[in-house]
């Protein structure tokens, strides 16, 4: 046998199998729907209880942190919306940084500036002018409550 006609034999060897392959995934895949069975998700959605989370409570845009982070949570464009539009109508952006019990304190007061600053970034990213928000600290910036939620930055328009 030639080395030509060798190849050859390969490349419908795959042609075939690959016929074969479409054919049975046809017909499982018609078998699983005219049975009602649904197929399984490719990858199930697991929510961590320590991410990072943003909502909008009576006006006031509360971001969450996970423990020892400053990312800001998908959404935060959304959710800033309203905020963006009044500080376009002339009012001002006042954001203030809180922080959990756990850990170093002086860590903790620097973690939430550094948190106030990125939720900070990412109103002047949506085109809020830096002049037009104000990073206010909390008279008392350990806040109390459960620490998922303690961990947060409000930003609030005045």
């Amino acid at each position: 046998m030639s080395e030509q006609e060798d190849t050859g034999t390969k490349v419908v060897a795959i042609v075939v199998s690959t016929i074969i392959v479409a054919i049975l995934a046809s017909v499982i895949g018609f078998a699983v729907s005219r049975s009602g069975a649904k197929p399984a998700p490719a990858a199930a959605v697991v929510e961590v209880a320590d991410a990072a989370s943003v909502r909008v409570e009576d006006g006031v845009v509360k971001f969450f942190f996970a423990t020892g982070k400053a990312d800001v949570a998908m959404g935060a464009n959304e959710a800033l919306a309203n905020a963006v539009t009044a500080v376009s109508a002339g009012q001002q952006a006042v954001i203030s940084g809180f922080h959990d019990a756990s850990g170093d304190p002086v860590q903790n007061a620097e973690l939430a500036k550094q948190r106030a600053i990125a939720v900070r970034d990412a109103l002047v990213a949506l085109g809020v002018p830096q002049d037009k928000v104000e990073l206010k600290k909390p008279e008392e910036a350990m806040a109390t409550g459960p620490a998922n939620e303690a961990r947060r930055v409000e930003v609030v328009v005045k």
